[in-house]
This record gives C-alpha cells, sequence and structure tokens, in this order.
C-alpha cells in the first residue's frame, strides 16, 4: 500500500481549467434517463399491439416479450424469434419503432463520441499549453499561503493562465481548476512534478508548502531544474531560513515570526497594524509597489520624487530611504514606493 501510494505521488498528472457547463457523471445520469425513456416508450408500443406480433416459441407476446423485443429491436440484434405480423405492427415499427431505435443508437454513439472527442480536445490543450507556456509562475502549495500569494500576484495584473499550481492532494487542485489555475498533482519534492508544471521555463516559484522540511527540498529541486527563477518560499520557523537560502531561496518569508510581530504591533498601536495589514493587501488602500525610475526622476534625491519611498533597490542593493548612497537617483534603479491601490505602475513594474 505505502509503495502504490508513492507512485501515485510520483506519477504527475496536469489538469488544465475549464468551464464546466453540466457535471460529467450528470451527463451520463441524464442521457442515460433518456435511453431508459425511448425503451419503455418501445415496450409500451409493443405491448399495446401485442396480438399483432407472433413468437415463435408460444406464438403468444405477453409483457416479458415486449420487453424483450424492444431490447433486441433498439440495440438492432434482431434476433427474429419475434416479428411483427399484422398491418398495424408493421406500420408501428416502421413509424415509431425506428425513430425510436435511431434516436436510441444517437444517445449511446453521441456519448462514446463525445467521451473520444473530448480526450482529444483535452490532449491537444495539453500539448497546446507546453508548447506556448513561458516565464509562468509555480506555487507549490495551494493551501491559505499559496492562494494569498496567486490573489496578490493577479491582483498585480498577472494572469490566471501564467500560474500553475502543484500539490499531492487531487481535491485541492480540482480546487485550483476551478479558480481558473492549472493545477498538477504529485509530490513537488519530485523532479518530474515539477518538470510536468514546466518549471524549467518558469520565471518565478512560490514555496508555501506545509512542512520547512519539504520547502527545503522543493527548493533543492527547483533550482537545480532552473538556475535563473526567482525562488520566493514560506517556513514556519525561523530557525529553518537560513537552511531554505541555502537550498537555493532568494527570499524567504518567516510566516510565524510574521504573523507575531504583526500582533505584537497591532496590540502595541491598533491603527499601526490597521495600516500594515492594508500594506500586504493588494488591492485595497495602501500598496507597496516597485517600480523603474522615470526619465524626469533621474538625478533627484529619493524625497523630490511624487511618491513615498522607502528604499531604492540599486543592482543587489537594497538602499534604504535615508541612505546618502540613494541619492541621486539612477536610471537602472528600482523604487520600493508606497501608493493608493488605484496607482497604476509604469510599464515594467515588477510583479
Amino acid at each position: 500500500m505505502a509503495r502504490q501510494a508513492d507512485e501515485q505521488l510520483v506519477t504527475a498528472r496536469v489538469t488544465l481549467p475549464r468551464r464546466v457547463i453540466e457535471r460529467p457523471l450528470r451527463q451520463v445520469g441524464r442521457r442515460l434517463l433518456i435511453a431508459l425513456g425511448v425503451l419503455l416508450l418501445t415496450v409500451l408500443i409493443v405491448w399495446i399491439d401485442r396480438a399483432g406480433y407472433y413468437d415463435n416459441a408460444d406464438e403468444k407476446v405477453d409483457l416479458l416479450d415486449s420487453v424483450y423485443y424492444a431490447t433486441v429491436t433498439l440495440s438492432t440484434t434482431g434476433y427474429g424469434d419475434i416479428v411483427p405480423r399484422s398491418d398495424s405492427a408493421r406500420l408501428a415499427n416502421v413509424l415509431l419503432v425506428t425513430p425510436l431505435r435511431v434516436l436510441f443508437l444517437i444517445i449511446l454513439v453521441g456519448t462514446t463520441l463525445e467521451v473520444l472527442t473530448t480526450r482529444t480536445r483535452d490532449q491537444w490543450r495539453l500539448n497546446r499549453w507546453r508548447d506556448t507556456l513561458r516565464d509562468h509562475t509555480v506555487v507549490v502549495g495551494f493551501g491559505t499561503k499559496g492562494r494569498s500569494a496567486i490573489q496578490t500576484l493577479c491582483a498585480t495584473g498577472l494572469k490566471k493562465e501564467q500560474v500553475v499550481v502543484v500539490d499531492p492532494s487531487s481535491k485541492v487542485i480540482e480546487a485550483a481548476n476551478a479558480d481558473g489555475y492549472t493545477g498538477v498533482t504529485g509530490d513537488a519534492t519530485r523532479s518530474e512534478v515539477l518538470l510536468s508544471a514546466e518549471l524549467q521555463k518558469a520565471k518565478q516559484i512560490v514555496i508555501a508548502t506545509q512542512r520547512d522540511d519539504t520547502a527545503v527540498l522543493v527548493a533543492l529541486t527547483a533550482r537545480q531544474l532552473n538556475r535563473g527563477a526567482k525562488i520566493v518560499a514560506a517556513v514556519r520557523e525561523e530557525e529553518n531560513a537560513p537552511l531554505l537560502r541555502q537550498s537555493g531561496a532568494d527570499v524567504v518569508i518567516t510566516s510565524a515570526s510574521a504573523a507575531g510581530r504583526l500582533l505584537g504591533l497591532s496590540v502595541l498601536s491598533p491603527s499601526a497594524g490597521r495600516v500594515m495589514e492594508d500594506l500586504i493587501q493588494q488591492g485595497a488602500g495602501l500598496d507597496v509597489i516597485e517600480r523603474p525610475v522615470t526619465k524626469s526622476e533621474v538625478g533627484k534625491g529619493v524625497r523630490e520624487t511624487d511618491d513615498l519611498v522607502v528604499s531604492v533597490l540599486r543592482g543587489h542593493r537594497l538602499l534604504g530611504y535615508d541612505d546618502p548612497q540613494a541619492s541621486p537617483l539612477q536610471l537602472t534603479d528600482r523604487l520600493i514606493t508606497i501608493a493608493r491601490a488605484t496607482y497604476e505602475p509604469p510599464p515594467g513594474v515588477a510583479q
């Protein structure tokens, strides 16, 4: 049993989001009811005019014989042991039973063709998805942290088509598909699973697993597959953050410590706590954004810009707003600013 469970985690299954008009089981049930209705109607037609039919076995047609005749007739089996003998029975077969037979076959053949067409269409969509996917975002874990990270990214302009969710739970992936995201079911510590998410072509990777040791293994595997992607990971315990950075993560967020600091700040100053909570909620109130320096800002000081600048990113160095080296601004700098949620960042703003 353990071996089978392990094999299920290794085998990755990619599911693309789709607009489900009607559930598959409901579709099959509806068609079965229609087919059953056609069968019952045919039985009724034969039973009403049973005197016009001849049975080679006992020359009489009872209810069971009517059901039998309707079944073999609609399925086009036609053994010939029960046949219409009177003119009325033959006319009923021509005008009523034959159209019902055609309808019955359409239901059966249509269901089969739809299954085959659906499989072909899904395979075509999957191949096209693999060929066109570039610079996307892979999110490992679709829990509270993963969902919040995706919502923040999408609020800043990232399209849902550019998000791939990886999670070992098939139910979680179904929920991700329902939200419009492509999902990969499998263990993200396995390179086969991450390759199924096209991680080697991803631009950024978000690791939001439930366990810190899992996050470390995912970061190691992801960094081996993609050397240039930005990896952002969350850990529960702050003592595990250095290990995750050594594993290849560019940014490590300590969820427990961050939540604790926010709680402490809210105790000391509820208003300050609300402001901080507003800042980390994208799309409402105030937002923290990263944007490039405009040409009109080149050569100016940090405090001479129209926005509230909190940091300046120069190369790989992050300079504070009060750092003497932050001014004057350079064209290659990027500014970390606080702006209203209605603020539209210039082209090239980091997501």
